[in-house]
C-alpha cells in the first residue's frame, strides 16, 4: 500500500516551534505536484480535521485556530509538504497527517504525533 510519510513531530513546550514534513513515495510523487494537499489533524478522542492547505496553484488555507501561527509549503522538486507550526499552544497537541484535499482514503500515513505540553 502506498502511503503519505509523516515526519517531525514531537514534544514542545506551549510556544515553541515545529517543522512537520511530508513525502511522498516516487510512485505517487506525482500527486504532490499537481493535486491540492493539506494537513489534517486528530486530537485524542475527535475526529480529524484539515488545518491546512495549499492548492495547486498556490492558495493557502489555514483553519481558524492556526491562522497566523502555521505556515504550509509544497516543495514539487522533492515531493513534499510542509507545516512550519509557531507559537504552539496546547490545544494543538494531536496526530498530523498529509494527504490531499480532499483527502485520498488510501493514502493515509502513520502520521506524526505533537505533543504542546509543559
Amino acid at each position: 500500500q502506498v502511503q503519505f510519510v509523516e515526519s517531525g513531530g514531537g514534544l514542545v513546550q506551549p510556544g515553541g516551534s515545529l517543522r512537520l514534513s511530508c513525502t511522498a513515495p516516487e510512485s505517487i510523487g506525482q500527486i504532490t505536484k499537481i493535486y491540492d494537499m493539506a494537513w489534517y489533524r486528530q486530537a485524542p478522542g475527535k475526529q480529524r480535521d484539515l488545518v491546512a492547505s495549499v492548492a495547486y496553484v498556490g492558495l493557502t488555507h489555514y483553519a481558524e485556530s492556526v491562522k497566523d501561527r502555521f505556515g504550509i509549503r509544497r516543495d514539487r522538486g522533492a515531493n513534499a509538504v510542509y507545516l512550519h507550526m509557531n507559537d504552539l499552544k496546547p490545544e494543538d497537541t494531536g496526530v498530523y497527517y498529509c494527504n490531499t484535499k480532499p483527502p485520498q482514503p488510501d493514502y493515509w500515513g502513520l502520521g506524526t504525533q505533537v505533543t504542546v505540553s509543559s
